[in-house]
């Protein structure tokens, strides 16, 4: 990092940041066979306060328009750029460059555990899959209400903080089990499930429970406390696992 002389008052001072990414081109290029990943360095001019996902961006607008990455709305809602940077799962669009030691490199490496498309892009249906395999909707019976279905304050509490998700993949895809087990769900799908599991307006728990009570479900759990780490949103992952294991156990929700 190099910072440039002080600058006038009003103004922030620049720096010169090292953005070291982890590049795959899966038809390959004069110098690479089609899917051999490599590291390649930008030197990017910013700002101390812009996050990764600026970098990015002046990196694909103004050195190599090549370089493939997902995003939308870049303000830590839509979930879709998450990647590794400096070794942690992080929001590419929440990641500010001051806080990443720029006097290094940084890195930028796509999440790990799902087959990388191009890039810091990787295939999501495997993720997708595990989603929709709990049944992530409402299950009821009967005919339609006539009118809303009420809940208590103390019902709602019970499944909040499971409400967060954004669907990024960071909790999953920290996960070593995940790395190593190609039939485990993931924490994300669990949590997916919870939030349905633990809502009083809800009549599929037990379909939800038999599906995670699976080889593949919540019992492959082995509390590393990295998703609830990775996790943007700052959602208890390991709590809300813990409490469907505790669900299958004793029936209570």
């Amino acid at each position: 990092m190099t910072v440039t002389e002080d600058a006038p008052v009003g103004e922030i001072a620049t720096l010169n940041v090292t953005i070291r990414i982890k590049r795959m081109n899966p038809e390959g290029t004069p110098a690479r066979a089609p899917g051999e990943s490599y590291w390649e360095e930008f030197h990017v001019e910013a700002h101390a306060t812009d996050r990764v996902l600026d970098a990015l961006h002046t990196i694909k607008w103004q050195e190599d328009g090549s370089l493939t990455f997902r995003r939308s709305c870049a303000h830590g809602v839509c979930g879709s750029d998450a990647m590794r940077i400096n070794a942690k799962n992080r929001l590419a669009c929440k990641a500010l460059l001051k806080d990443l030691n720029p006097s290094r490199p940084i890195t930028v490496e796509p999440i790990a555990g799902l087959p990388v498309v191009k890039d810091l892009v990787v295939d999501m249906e495997p993720f997708f899959a595990s989603y929709r395999e709990i049944m992530p909707f409402l299950v009821t019976t009967g005919h339609a209400p006539t009118r809303e279905r009420l809940q208590s304050p103390e019902d709602r509490a019970k499944f909040d903080d499971t409400t967060k998700c954004i669907l990024c993949a960071a909790c999953t895809t920290a996960c070593p089990v995940f790395w190593t087990d190609g039939q485990y769900f993931g924490p994300q799908a669990i949590v997916g499930a919870h939030r349905f599991i633990f809502d009083s307006r809800d009549e599929g728990q037990w379909d939800r429970l038999e599906i995670l009570n699976d080889k593949a479900g919540v019992w492959k759990c082995r509390t590393a406390f990295n998703c609830t780490e990775a996790c943007p949103r700052g959602i208890e992952v390991t709590k809300a696992i813990s409490e469907v294991k505790r669900a299958l156990t004793t029936g209570e929700f």
